[in-house]
């Protein structure tokens, strides 16, 4: 959990050190709204702990309508907050159906990001893949995905920043302790584990291609946003809030619940992006930078947030 309370950022001993999609936009808000208004504000991010009954509430939905966390929301119990923020309308339309959170107690305002900076991709041949995010939403299937297109593919290498240390649960990598030794041991993937945002946003300059056979509902993206601003090639599903992050920019395919055959579409549309780059080299995506730019930048979404607060 992590709030801001009166201007000031809170958050409880759990997750202390956890620095995941969460805790950088209540951090960018803490940061950039003007402490002036801020200070009539309890702003939760995601799990509520305790209400303060002086001061106006804002719960910022990150979690699924399905998690147990927002399970309090049904039957009114939205009420207690005098307003929900959700990052998609894809995660709003969720709420609505399964919770009943009507539309008049709803404000949708997207994850924003400090654009990447412009750079130059790499030009050496190589072909660079990356997968940036926890390992339960997708690493699982791409690892034997890019194994296989390794052995027709000489010139192409992943690196993986992928662990549950950014919100300082280290016990659930347990379960991903034999998938972590895979990726060590292959000749062709560099696992770095958990690093700063700072490092990932680094690396994403060096990448041409954003691998993610996403298993999982997200709500916006974070990880997908940052790799369009950098210019990468995005290979995803159309699940979830994926499309509407997404905007049209990306190369997007029919997500499947079989298992079998979304690893065989999500190797397919790899392979061709793979095989794009290949033929004609660092590609031009200024169109899409731009889009992501304009529409998921910290300084719009602070004059958005700054808007929304003043109403009240």
């Amino acid at each position: 959990m992590v709030e801001i309370v009166e201007g000031k950022l809170v958050r409880n001993e759990t997750n202390a050190s956890a620095m995941g999609g969460t805790e950088m936009m209540a951090i960018g808000m803490q940061q950039r709204i003007p402490q002036e208004l801020l200070k009539n504000f309890q702003i939760i991010h995601s799990r509520t702990r305790e209400l303060r009954d002086d001061l106006k509430k804002i719960l910022v939905c990150h979690d699924l309508a399905g998690d147990p966390e927002v399970a309090h929301l049904k039957d009114g119990g939205y009420k207690k907050y005098d307003k929900l923020v959700f990052v998609s309308q894809w995660q709003f339309q969720q709420y609505h159906d399964f919770l009943g959170v009507p539309y008049n107690h709803s404000h949708i305002l997207k994850n924003a990001i400090e654009p990447i900076v412009e750079h130059k991709k790499p030009n050496d041949g190589k072909i660079r893949i990356i997968y940036h995010t926890t390992p339960h939403r997708g690493l699982g299937l791409l690892y034997p995905i890019f194994d296989a297109l390794s052995k027709q593919h000489d010139n192409i290498e992943l690196d993986v920043y992928s662990s549950f240390k950014i919100y300082g649960w280290e016990q659930r990598d347990e379960p991903y302790k034999a998938l972590f030794d895979q990726l060590k041991q292959h000749p062709k993937i560099r696992y770095h584990g958990s690093v700063s945002n700072k490092e990932v946003r680094k690396a994403l300059q060096s990448a041409h291609i954003f691998a993610y056979p996403s298993i999982w509902q997200e709500t916006s993206c974070i990880a997908l946003i940052e790799a369009m601003s950098a210019g990468c090639l995005c290979v995803h599903p159309n699940y979830a809030a994926l499309p509407e992050t997404a905007a049209n920019m990306t190369t997007m395919y029919q997500w499947d619940e079989d298992v079998q055959v979304h690893a065989n579409r999500a190797h397919r549309y790899l392979e061709s992006a793979i095989e794009h780059i290949k033929t004609y080299g660092v590609l031009d995506m200024n169109l899409q930078i731009h889009n992501t730019n304009n529409t998921f930048n910290w300084s719009r979404r602070q004059k958005e947030w700054t808007q929304f607060l003043s109403s009240f």
